[in-house]
């Protein structure tokens, strides 16, 4: 099996929506990535195995890029709390819960889609840069 078909494979098992109902039935981020890999073990070691050197550095930079994407909601999250406390003791309750759901909608859906998207670009990038090295071989 080749890198593009095991990370298309891999990219089909991680559905970012069963995960997110997963979270809100109380599992755990270990939990699910634990069910993960025994559920793709076969497919992790081959995929591993294809691995070079190069590939294990976009997978260090595309890991420090999503540790950059957790820590800027973290930060978007505590805005909003700061923001939310402030207008409480000026606006009446009503009015805060409707403004922080719109904003939380729009910036979730961001946030979803620009991580898909992402993700979706370090895979093909991984496998274009796998096809080019076997090209040149």
């Amino acid at each position: 099996m080749s890198i593009n078909e095991i990370l298309k494979s891999l990219e089909k098992s991680w559905e970012r929506d069963v995960i997110l109902l997963n979270l809100k039935k109380g599992l755990v981020a270990d939990e699910i990535v634990n069910a993960f890999l025994v559920k793709n073990e076969r497919k992790i070691k081959e995929l591993n195995s294809l691995l070079r050197p190069e590939d294990i550095d976009l997978l260090n930079q595309v890991e420090k890029l999503s540790t950059c994407e957790s820590k800027l909601i973290n930060e978007i999250k505590n805005l909003n709390h700061l923001k939310k406390n402030k207008k409480h003791n000026i606006l009446n309750q009503k009015n805060i819960v409707q403004s922080n759901r719109v904003s939380f909608n729009k910036i979730s859906s961001f946030m979803i889609n620009w991580s898909n998207k992402f993700v979706v670009i370090a895979l093909l990038t991984i496998s274009a840069i796998a096809l080019s090295k076997q090209a040149w071989a």
